[in-house]
């Protein structure tokens, strides 16, 4: 007769306290590796749900030494600008800075300030030679949506060459009272912008995580049909830190098949790759091998997931990491716990049984970052929480992703492996 193993959560589980030597909390390191070239300052990743996870999250989180995985529902340009928009948000050097044709109106600029939240332009000609800027300051007061940018902007311009330091461009803002200082080669043109809002960020968020560049790191979802490659191939050029290729049942030949895809299509590029989801060291294995920088692990332990209800599947989330950690373990592999996650404490049993990372959904949904709609109940305020495989997400995610109008016409054929909820609200 066969032997059936023993599987636990994190319910089931408490560690034994032991003799610590730490005198302070202020002493302890909380930084992890999520990849061999990924170091993150908190081991807290956020999940690519459509309820969870836009650009808003990923910087709050940031800032703060983690990370956030835009989820994958939405057209790939869409997608994109919410990576673009963590990518901007600070930096040492924003090498991709926000710019206008002196031609533009006032109108345009005021909806090109909405959507990506900023209120500083450079302005260039057709030749990318800075020409102005136009802030906040040069428009406050201004009422004619048709006047030009050539005609509200700052023409008399404060520059720095390519080159100059953070503290020798902190110097010249401090010099001249200015808060932003365009970047120019010797022919003129635009190549960076160094500004005063970056720098006492960089002093307010000291243990933000950040790429080689000094902006703040951002990992993006992608799937393994239909505008996968596309959609890689665009967040690859908007310079996402790492591609998650996420699906229910990560043990397939579509994932690691797509990680192959991958590695030969981007082969010049210095990729990271997340693949999951799996829960057995034997799923660990195979991903590592078809070419996984970092493994995610978990099916149906989240707290809006019903895979393992409907399909029948899936191993205990204790146990789960815990195996496919003595995995990676051998590869020098990093493991992302997915789900499960109901208080601090099994966020410490995941990083004990061997995880690197976690990831968490249903504790950061209630959140303001989080793009979920708040809903009144009784005097109380929630959010919208809901599985990526839940009924509604499945049966919107054509129009989502395409931006098309029609309805699915295999609707009828949606199998839900999550729910719809609501959690608290928490600012």
């Amino acid at each position: 007769m066969q032997t059936i193993p023993t599987g636990y959560t994190y319910d089931d589980v408490m560690l034994i306290p032991k003799r610590s030597r730490v005198v302070s909390r202020v002493h302890i390191d909380t930084s992890t590796r999520l990849t061999k070239s990924l170091k993150l300052n908190i081991p807290i990743i956020s999940a690519n749900m459509d309820t969870v996870t836009e650009a808003k999250m990923c910087i709050a989180l940031a800032r703060l030494g983690g990370m956030g995985i835009i989820h994958r529902f939405l057209p790939i340009q869409d997608q994109v600008e919410e990576v673009l928009k963590v990518k901007r948000s600070e930096s040492v050097l924003i090498d991709r800075p926000f710019t206008l044709s002196p031609e533009q109106t006032l109108q345009e600029v005021r909806v090109l300030k909405e959507k990506f939240n900023t209120g500083g332009f450079a302005v260039i000609d057709q030749d990318n030679k800075l020409v102005g800027i136009l802030t906040t300051r040069d428009t406050l007061f201004e009422d004619d949506e048709q006047k030009k940018v050539k005609d509200l902007m700052t023409k008399s311009l404060i520059t720095a060459p390519v080159g100059t330091s953070l503290e020798r461009a902190r110097e010249i803002l401090q010099q001249h009272k200015i808060e932003k200082l365009p970047i120019v080669d010797e022919t003129g043109i635009l190549r960076g912008m160094v500004t005063a809002q970056d720098i006492i960020k960089k002093k307010e968020y000291p243990f933000a995580a950040k790429d080689r560049k000094g902006r703040l790191v951002v990992g993006a979802a992608i799937g393994v049909k239909d505008d996968y490659l596309e959609r890689a191939k665009a967040l690859i050029d908007a310079e996402a830190d790492v591609i998650v290729i996420d699906i229910a049942h990560g043990h397939s030949e579509n994932v690691m098949r797509t990680i192959r895809e991958l590695r030969q299509q981007f082969s010049d590029k210095d990729i990271q790759i997340m693949a999951g989801n799996v829960a057995t060291g034997e799923a660990t294995e195979d991903l590592i091998q078809a070419g996984a920088d970092v493994v995610k692990v978990g099916v149906g332990p989240g707290a809006a997931c019903t895979t393992r209800i409907v399909t029948g599947a899936g191993v205990p989330q204790f146990t789960a990491v815990m195996n496919a950690a003595e995995v990676a373990e051998k590869y020098d592999i990093p493991i992302v716990a997915d789900g499960g996650i109901k208080m601090s404490g099994d966020l410490v049993k995941a990083l004990a049984v061997g995880a690197s990372t976690v990831m968490m959904g249903s504790m950061l949904a209630g959140t303001d970052e989080s793009p979920g709609k708040i809903i009144f109940r009784n005097g109380r305020r929630f959010k919208i929480y809901r599985g990526s495989a839940s009924f509604g997400a499945a049966s919107g995610r054509e129009q989502r992703t395409t931006g098309s109008d029609a309805i699915r016409d295999d609707i009828d054929q949606i199998v839900p492996e999550g729910v719809e909820s609501t959690v608290p609200y928490k600012g």
